[in-house]
């Protein structure tokens, strides 16, 4: 073989080697072409927002009672009324009304929750402390816990925008009650007790005064 034939092939051999290596590294194409579509690149705002449908389901009301009954209505109503209620910052609150009022009158003392009452409700309180102190007896009384807080009832009138809300209460407590000569007649100073009431609370929605009134006792 001459050596112009075998340089030739030689040529060729470099040729085919570098088609097929430009081939593997430009198989995918860069640059705009007809038959790709352009890249969408990310607005320069930021990422997408999402829009909020409105009419889903209320998380605050359907998480204490079942959605579409009618405490759940009457809570949405109250919401449109007053659009900074909250059903659990209520049920919180609640809590709180509830061991103060309950301790106030087991210690027979109404002074510093009388405003929180309605007058049917202090006056049935006032009877019955009024009664203890005429037998001479005397409370001692430690809340030691609430162990169910539940909402089962809620109302509101659209004309008087008056609202009423229906809680049940489970606590324990130590309550001891001695007579004149300090023996105990009722409780025991080392065992506790379980206490469960249903209590209704009531306001005016939109009014300027915060505070729910207790306007009705039950066990």
């Amino acid at each position: 073989m001459s050596p112009a034939i075998f340089q030739l092939i030689v040529l060729a051999a470099i040729a085919i080697f570098l088609i097929l290596k430009l081939k593997s590294v430009l198989g995918t194409r860069d640059g705009y072409e007809d038959d790709f579509a352009p890249i969408e690149r990310p607005s320069p705002r930021g990422p997408e927002t999402f829009e909020v449908i409105e009419g889903g389901p209320d998380h605050d009301i359907i998480d204490h009672v079942t959605e579409g009954s009618d405490a759940a209505v009457a809570l949405a109503q109250m919401k449109r009324v007053e659009p900074s209620f909250n059903v659990a910052a209520f049920l919180q609150g609640s809590k709180a009304a509830y061991e103060m009022i309950l301790m106030a009158f087991e210690r027979g003392d109404l002074s510093t929750v009388r405003r929180f009452l309605a007058p049917e409700v202090l006056e049935a309180f006032e009877s019955a402390v009024a009664d203890r102190q005429q037998q001479g007896l005397t409370v001692e009384a430690d809340f030691l816990g609430l162990r169910e807080l539940v909402l089962t009832e809620a109302s509101f009138d659209e004309r008087t925008r008056e609202a009423e809300v229906t809680v049940r209460f489970g606590g324990e407590l130590i309550s001891v009650a001695r007579d004149a000569n300090g023996q105990v007649v009722e409780g025991d100073p080392k065992s506790p007790r379980k206490q469960r009431d249903s209590w209704t609370f009531a306001r005016v929605m939109g009014s300027p005064d915060p505070n729910w009134q207790l306007v009705a006792t039950g066990g």
